[in-house]
């Protein structure tokens, strides 16, 4: 019983390691919890990276990949800067939620990573973000009811910003973008069809 336990346990240890960024690092972590001090929204999480990182080596698959953890990150890199063994937290906390979106485990309503997916199709159609669109897209993110709603809260902001050339309404269809937007567009192809090509590899 003891050697089946221990098995399952290395078993998703071996998984992250080899499906995760620096996923390999997991088992350095010495559980200080020092990134768990320093994160500006620890306090937020289901689980700070340390217990993140010891779930992991515990076998708990199912509770990691469905936890928000991997989707509080900001990217602050405070972790980084702090940890004593200089474990690459940051990257190791989105390559989680990466890994967890893959296999389709991510909840439905979880808000960060429906930001992180709005964020990307903007960003990605013309190599640069259009933060008007990318606003209302996120004020609407949860249904028209909820979006009128947040619009009327901002209003007074956005009449502000439209008087003072802040803000341009027609930018929501234009918008700035890269010289080379084919270059770009197939740059990203290129990286997915490499990423198919090493799952495949890794899963044949």
């Amino acid at each position: 019983m003891g050697d089946t336990s221990k098995n399952y346990r290395l078993n998703f240890l071996k998984e992250v390691e080899a499906n995760v960024e620096e996923g390999e690092w997991v088992k350095m972590c010495m559980q200080c919890g020092v990134c768990s001090g320093s994160c500006p929204l620890g306090k937020f999480w289901d689980h700070p990276p340390q217990e993140i990182f010891m779930m992991i080596r515990a076998g708990k698959r199912e509770e990691v990949l469905t936890s928000n953890a991997m989707w509080m990150c900001t990217s602050c890199y405070n972790c980084i800067v702090r940890c004593p063994r200089e474990l690459p937290i940051t990257h190791i906390m989105h390559g989680l939620a990466h890994y967890a979106k893959r296999l389709g485990l991510v909840q439905q309503q979880q808000p960060t990573a429906k930001f992180a997916q709005l964020f990307w199709n903007n960003l990605s159609k013309k190599g640069r973000v259009n933060e008007l669109k990318l606003g209302v897209n996120l004020y609407f993110m949860n249904g028209i009811g909820e979006g009128f709603k947040t619009s009327l809260k901002m209003k007074d902001i956005g009449m502000g910003m439209m008087k003072t050339k802040r803000m341009n309404p027609l930018e929501i269809v234009g918008g700035h973008g890269l010289k080379d937007v084919k270059g770009f567009q197939a740059m990203l192809k290129k990286a997915q069809e490499l990423e198919d090509q090493r799952i495949a590899a890794q899963h044949p």
